[in-house]
This record gives structure tokens, sequence and C-alpha cells, in this order.
């Protein structure tokens, strides 16, 4: 499935920086009746490779969306805010450059902070990444 859905969420830095990447990848659609999403998101630098299994709901998705309108609004967002799974923190810190944290709460609660250079148009790029989503699984 993961060829067909690919990431919801897919933050890289251009070639030539540091490499860093934080993507949420869509392993699973839900099953018949279920309203979750088996996901991992993945963070890499230079130092720390690491995953995390997240669950997405259709709520979390719609919280995504809100998620994106801050940031096109150049604001603080928080994502995944329940206690059950990981927590994703953007912050807008210049022009061009984004602070994303990870922290594991409710397994491992290890924390990673990393600076992020997305490319121009990265926010339109995560809202037509929802929207595929979305779509495969109205099927």
């Amino acid at each position: 499935m993961d060829g067909e859905l690919g990431e919801l969420i897919h933050l890289v830095d251009p070639p030539g920086t540091s490499g860093h990447v934080v993507s949420l990848r869509v392993l699973e659609l839900p099953a018949p009746g279920r309203d979750c999403l088996d996901c991992e998101l993945v963070v890499e630098t230079e130092t720390v490779k690491g995953s995390f299994p997240v669950y997405v709901t259709s709520d979390d998705l719609d919280d995504w969306e809100e998620a994106l309108e801050g940031l096109a609004r150049d604001r603080f967002v928080s994502w995944l805010n329940s206690g059950r799974t990981i927590q994703l923190k953007i912050k807008p810190l210049s022009p061009g450059v984004i602070g994303i944290s990870v922290h594991d709460g409710p397994s491992s609660q290890v924390t990673v902070s990393l600076p992020l250079f997305p490319a121009a148009g990265w926010i339109d790029d995560q809202r037509a990444r929802l929207e595929k989503v979305r779509r495969a699984i109205s099927g």
C-alpha cells in the first residue's frame, strides 16, 4: 500500500545541505469499520535516525489540515497532542527555516529537534499529500 499512498508528510532539506528528513509514511489503509491509518514517522539527521509507529485518525487528518493553515500564516503548530502517540511541533524560525520537534511521550520519552530548510511551496505540497490520503481512504 505504501506505493499507492506514499507519505502524508514529507519535509526534507534541499540537496547539498544537512540532509534532514521528517516524513510520515502511510503503511496501510484502515480496515473496514476502522478509522486509523497505520503510519510510521521517520526522522533522519546527520547523527540520528529513528522511526516511530503512529496511528492517524480522520480527526488527526482534520487537525493536520488546520496545522497547515497555521503554518501558512507563519504560526507555530503542534499536531497529535492527544498523548496516545508522538507529538509533532513545527515552528517558523526565519524565512525559509522551520524548527521541528518530535516527542515520543507515550513510549520512549525521546525528543528529537532539528532545523529544516524546506523547498518553496512546501505547505502546498503537504496539502496535496493530505488530499491524496483522504481520496485513498474514501475509495
